[in-house]
């Protein structure tokens, strides 16, 4: 009779222990998903979340359309005229620290040159707020004016975007911007300079 008793102890026991072990790894594992929930919404994604203040499209001038003609320096020459950080982008391909450019809160009306070459790139009419930590948008203001290449660094292939003009690195596109078109242009803010406009 003892036996029995102790022998459904034991089992109940058992069974309290399974009992606390899975409500555990279930507690665990609501955080876990907690967790990729919260990330996948606040970190990589590209929708729009808010507007440029100003919307109004920017109208190229004869100047803006004018045919690019290529400019050709030395890594020397660009180090002279171009601060650390915008020669380490520019001229080397580095990415900037996400969230560090004073150009994710310009929402003037205006273009965005390169600030290399003072190319005209980017019209604010075109900027979205992408949540990514870079400036970003929709289009070029004038199409030649950016160029782009496949590349092939970090064992990826992405399509980085350059200064049609100087061949300088701005950034790269991808095809997960707002609609339409559907792309964002994720720039390196050290390599545009805004410009104003009326």
């Amino acid at each position: 009779m003892g036996g029995k008793r102790l022998a459904a102890c034991a089992s109940a026991l058992s069974d309290a222990i399974m009992m606390k072990r899975s409500a555990i790894f279930l507690c665990i594992l609501a955080v876990l998903l907690g967790c990729v929930c919260f990330f996948r919404a606040h970190a990589g994604s590209a929708v729009a979340t808010a507007p440029a203040q100003d919307m109004s499209p920017v109208q190229p001038t004869i100047a803006d359309l004018a045919p690019v003609s290529p400019i050709t320096k030395s890594d020397d020459e660009w180090q002279r005229q171009l601060t650390p950080a915008q020669f380490a982008v520019m001229r080397k391909h580095a990415t900037e620290r996400a969230g560090s450019s004073p150009l994710l809160d310009e929402h003037r009306h205006g273009i965005f040159h390169c600030a290399a070459c003072d190319l005209p790139l980017f019209a604010s009419d075109a900027k979205f707020e992408s949540g990514t930590g870079w400036p970003s948008f929709t289009r070029p203001f004038v199409a030649a004016n950016v160029a782009t290449s496949e590349d092939r660094s970090f064992f990826a292939t992405r399509t980085e975007v350059h200064c049609a003009r100087c061949g300088a690195h701005l950034g790269h596109v991808f095809d997960d911007g707002p609609p339409p078109p559907g792309l964002r242009y994720c720039m390196n803010g050290a390599a545009l300079k805004f410009v104003p406009r009326p």
